[in-house]
């Protein structure tokens, strides 16, 4: 008999054979779906599972957006998709909901290993790809991981092996199909590249290329983005064949798709010097304390530079920053405050200008020239959300206007020209330069924030918007605060492009191998790095010696100035007469006089001791005055006489001070002794009081005060003796009262101990 609440194993049959029913009409539903002549809007009307369903409807997804509409049939009847639609347009779920049914119909299991692979070029972007497939996956039984830098590479390795659903970066997925054990893709069902331009791009091309090579051809392929590559050799490069292409995109007319902004986002722009920036910014921020902002800079440097800066000018809001140098337990925390924030300005790099959903961002002002179209439509792309309203500022100098706007205009994005209120515009530069004069560590931040936008500018590849030769770089040096303009070493071409490919490659691999010229690694040869190496490597960053010569150092090919404590060799003619002999001696005699230390000190002369003054001249420990100097100051008598008045002035004012210092010395030993005389009374008169003999009292002096009130029958037994000070009183008095004896007040301890003796024998 089966207990309570197990299945028989008829009933699991049964269970089974009505899941496989369930399946099959899914999949026949599917076929039968036509998204073209269908008015679907909501999930429910898809032919979707009643798990993945429900896991919508509890994370307040109900309505489809236009590229769900058309992504998720053609997904769902096995088509490979290239998907392109306006940021903000939901394509998040456009290919995860794809994943959970193909893997559901297929009645994926943990034994299965791995059968959905997620690709995001940015590890925020694959955290919130992995937030919203835990929120609608909540019904199913798959196993879902994330796998991005900054983690601990052991923890996901053990886990990994049984994860059915990976979401991660190129370089650590990559990193974990070179060393994890477990982790096996020859049975992967869905491939799916999120931001799959910056995915293709040349800063991902090796990487991206290693983990295609492992993976089965027999895949379904899924790309998304707001803007799509155009080459065909790139798509051939992900076995993207036969693929169907979807979107909300308007087509240009070469037949590439083309890209477009939200509607509801108003986009602006001002035409701005590049030594006037930062002030069109402060001012700008302190005119929109009430709003949420992101303002985007080229470099990491520049980031840095612009927080730590305006940060000390306080100008009212909340400032944040983010960018790829930090770690990732700081980018996290940063992400998690500015969503949460509703008045804040975050300053960031392009890290995240793709994908990432920031709720209700009121600005988006890019101060630098985005290095191309798709990146200015991406870093607009985080205002205006899903039909929101939103606004948009880019600052371009006069050579970027004409040029860049000319681009945007064959996007179909024509912004407005915006005017500067002079009201409004404030100088900062007399705050920057302040700043930096009075923190050497903001000054390095600042030249470093110069070197990397002009470099950033050189390795730009439309020469016609970056115009490297008409840059105004003192000008620009002065409004960061520079007293001048940094020397910069410019790499050449060959070198740039190596780090280029080399930027995203994952840090473990290149530890493990070199790289050839051409930024190809080299698995021949490898190099092992243990802890102790690596903190050898290890700076302090407060030290900014090292910082700073390698920003002013000349380099080799400098002519114009000296190099500092450089040794160059010249060849000078040896003159052998000159040289000392050094031949060894014949003689023993010779032999131990030369190896003898007495021998040779002797010859030599005693060693000087030898001081420098402020000059750096050497002189010796006691040098003698001449003698025409000794004459020059007067006559030997005048000389003495001179002197011991000098010396008989300091002697009179220190013997003042030492009479004064021996005075409060005697004075110190006269209270300690007082003070060790009271204490010793004390305690004789402590041990007095245990005999039961009468106690004697010292008086005031007032008889009346000294009396106390005591049981008649205390009286009776015995009276206590009193003691006055006087001894002025009449003989009589003392007749009259036989119990007062007249005596003298006790002045040292020995006139204590005789009155309480005749006091006890009487």
């Amino acid at each position: 008999m089966a207990r309570k609440g197990k299945l028989t194993t008829a009933q699991r049959k049964q269970q089974r054979k009505e899941e496989d029913r369930y399946i099959q009409d899914l999949i026949t539903r599917t076929q039968e779906y036509d998204p073209k002549t269908s008015k679907a809007t909501f999930f429910k009307d898809l032919p979707i599972s009643k798990n993945v369903l429900k896991g919508l409807n509890q994370s307040a997804f109900v309505k489809m957006t236009d590229i769900q509409k058309e992504a998720i049939p053609v997904a769902l009847k096995g088509y490979d998709v290239l998907g392109a639609a306006k940021t903000g347009s939901g394509k998040t779920l456009a290919f995860l909901v794809p994943i959970l049914e193909k893997l559901y119909r297929e009645k994926w299991t943990e034994f299965d290993g791995l059968g959905a692979l997620v690709i995001s070029p940015t590890r925020e972007l694959a955290m919130q790809i992995y937030e919203v497939l835990t929120k609608i996956g909540a019904h199913m039984s798959f196993s879902a991981g994330l796998v991005i830098g900054g983690k601990d590479v052991k923890f996901e390795s053990e886990r990994i092996s049984k994860i059915n659903i990976l979401i991660g970066t190129p370089g650590r997925i990559l990193q974990h199909m070179d060393q994890a054990i477990g982790l096996t893709t020859s049975n992967l069902q869905m491939l799916v590249l999120d931001e799959a331009d910056r995915c293709l791009d040349m800063g991902f091309k090796n990487t991206l290329d290693a983990i295609v090579s492992n993976l089965p051809l027999t895949r379904q392929t899924l790309l998304f983005s707001a803007t799509q590559p155009n080459s065909l050799s790139e798509l051939a490069r992900l076995s993207l064949t036969d693929y169907k292409m979807v979107g909300t995109l308007d087509t240009v007319s070469n037949g590439s798709i083309g890209a477009a902004t939200p509607s509801t986002l108003q986009q602006s722009f001002i035409e701005v010097a590049l030594p006037d920036k930062l002030d069109i910014l402060f001012s700008f921020i302190k005119s929109h304390l009430k709003s949420k902002m992101i303002v985007f800079l080229s470099s990491s440097k520049q980031v840095h530079f612009v927080y730590e800066t305006f940060r000390k000018m306080q100008p009212g809001i909340s400032l944040l920053h983010l960018h790829g140098r930090q770690k990732q337990t700081a980018r996290t925390e940063t992400l998690d405050k500015f969503s949460r924030a509703q008045q804040v300005c975050l300053f960031a790099t392009d890290v995240v200008a793709r994908g990432i959903d920031f709720p209700a961002v009121d600005w988006v002002v890019q101060v630098d020239c985005p290095e191309d179209t798709d990146t200015y439509i991406h870093r607009v792309g985080r205002s205006a959300r899903y039909g929101k309203n939103g606004k948009s500022l880019i600052m371009l100098t006069p050579q970027e206007c004409n040029v860049f706007l000319s681009r945007l205009k064959n996007k179909n994005i024509e912004p407005n020209k915006l005017t500067i209120k002079q009201s409004k515009k404030k100088s900062i530069k007399s705050q920057l330069q302040s700043l930096l004069f009075k923190d050497p560590e903001l000054k390095y931040l600042a030249q470093k924030a110069f070197i990397s936008y002009i470099r950033s500018v050189y390795i730009q590849k439309d020469k016609e918007v970056f115009r490297f030769d008409e840059l105004p770089t003192e000008e620009f040096a002065h409004s960061l605060g520079l007293p001048g303009a940094p020397k910069i070493k410019i790499k050449g071409m060959k070198a740039i492009e190596r780090a280029k490919k080399l930027k995203n490659t994952s840090r473990s691999l290149l530890s493990l191998a070199n790289t050839n010229e051409d930024g190809e690694l080299e698995k021949d040869t490898k190099v092992v790095r243990t802890k102790i190496d690596k903190m050898f490597e290890r700076k302090n960053q407060t030290v900014l010696s090292e910082h700073y010569l390698n920003i002013t150092k000349s380099t080799a090919n400098d002519e114009d100035e000296d190099d500092f404590m450089q040794i160059k060799r010249v060849d000078h003619a040896l003159n052998e007469e000159e040289l000392p002999d050094l031949t060894a001696p014949i003689s023993k005699r010779a032999q131990r006089r030369a190896l003898s230390k007495k021998a040779s000190i002797s010859t030599k002369g005693n060693a000087t001791k030898l001081v420098f003054d402020d000059d750096g001249v050497s002189h010796p420990v006691y040098e003698l005055e001449g003698e025409e100097d000794f004459h020059k100051r007067g006559t030997a008598e005048e000389q003495k006489k001179e002197f011991i008045t000098k010396e008989s002035e300091v002697m009179s004012k220190m013997d003042v001070i030492d009479k004064q210092i021996a005075k409060e010395k005697k004075q110190e030993r006269k209270r300690k002794r007082l003070e060790a005389m009271r204490k010793e009374m004390e305690r004789e008169m402590a041990n007095e009081s245990d005999y039961e003999e009468p106690v004697v009292y010292l008086g005031t002096g007032n008889l009346s005060d000294d009396m106390h009130d005591y049981d008649s029958d205390e009286e009776q037994k015995f009276k206590r003796p009193r003691i006055t000070e006087s001894v002025a009183e009449s003989d009589s008095a003392s007749d009259d009262n036989n119990d007062i004896i007249e005596v003298t007040e006790p002045q040292t301890l020995e006139d204590l101990e005789s009155l309480t003796s005749r006091l006890i024998q009487g």
